[in-house]
């Protein structure tokens, strides 16, 4: 049976879900309780898309957790940020311990400024770092108590100030890994082109698969190419055309995971029109062809 027409499970969409406050946009969920979980829709080790903000805090064991197709090494300090519409699994592991805290943009768009959610979103592009942190002893005895704060504030008193409280304390928790991520050279989120780059990403991940060429984005943008190759070059140290090529990938592979679409109808989708030149493209970028990473060979 040729593969294109072989049944293929999607990957499931994880909508926000608070059975303890239904009108709340937050929730902290303890690592080692998730595992053993058995009314979730869905399979945690099976590659999964969330439409919220994840910070997983792992404060005992080792093992991996994957997000967008790389798998990161986990143990007692490491910080993933996961954002929204990113696809990940977990690897299910009985020394792994830890929390995870959830909460949608409404959660923070409604309590920070306007500057202030932007800069928190930033931490959550992994575009400009790795969304891995390892701390340090010290870094790790801070957050740690930070999120035991959020953790009493969440359950054990619950009142109507609390979400207020949470809230404060969740920018204080993001704010200190700001920091954290500067100090250790991870990233400088005051650097310029920043806010130019922010919108020729937002730009690409909106129309990269209509187009792959830089001349339409500078002209999107208002901008020459040189100009956009200078953005890319200052804020992620890759060319304007490499940073393309990275996000059409990673759409692509979205699409070969979380669709039943054939490799011809994910061709089109992605704006190639010859189905040949969209085998050659993807393997030029990944080593390996389409139905082989479909099927994670």
């Amino acid at each position: 049976m040729p593969f294109e027409k072989m049944k293929k499970k999607q990957t499931k969409h994880i909508k926000f879900q608070n059975q303890q406050n239904t009108r709340a946009h937050f929730d902290i969920v303890k690592l080692e309780e998730l595992y053993q979980r058995t009314d979730l829709d869905h399979s945690i080790e099976a590659h999964h898309k969330v439409e919220f903000y994840i910070l997983l805090f792992i404060e005992k064991g080792n093992g991996f957790h994957a997000i967008d197709f790389t798998d990161y090494k986990c143990s007692k300090g490491t910080l993933l940020t996961i954002r929204k519409d990113q696809i990940h699994k977990f690897f299910k592991s009985q020394k792994l311990k830890g929390s995870l805290l959830l909460f949608t943009n409404e959660f923070l768009v409604s309590y920070l400024e306007k500057i202030e959610a932007q800069k928190t979103m930033l931490l959550f592009n992994e575009q400009l770092g790795v969304p891995k942190i390892q701390l340090s002893d010290s870094e790790f005895k801070n957050i740690q108590q930070i999120i035991k704060r959020i953790n009493d504030e969440y359950f054990s008193v619950n009142d109507g100030h609390s979400l207020s409280i949470i809230r404060s304390e969740l920018h204080i928790l993001i704010t200190k890994l700001f920091r954290i991520k500067s100090e250790g050279k991870q990233f400088n989120f005051e650097k310029k082109y920043l806010n130019e780059f922010i919108e020729f990403q937002r730009l690409v991940e909106k129309n990269v698969n209509k187009t792959l060429k830089i001349k339409d984005f500078a002209s999107l943008m208002g901008v020459s190419t040189k100009t956009i190759n200078t953005i890319t070059k200052n804020i992620v140290n890759k060319s304007a055309k490499q940073f393309v090529d990275e996000i059409s990938t990673k759409q692509i592979k979205r699409l070969l995971l979380n669709t039943n679409l054939s490799i011809k109808e994910i061709a089109y989708k992605s704006g190639f029109e010859e189905t040949t030149n969209f085998y050659k493209y993807f393997k030029r970028q990944t080593e390996t062809t389409p139905e082989q990473f479909r099927i994670g060979k």
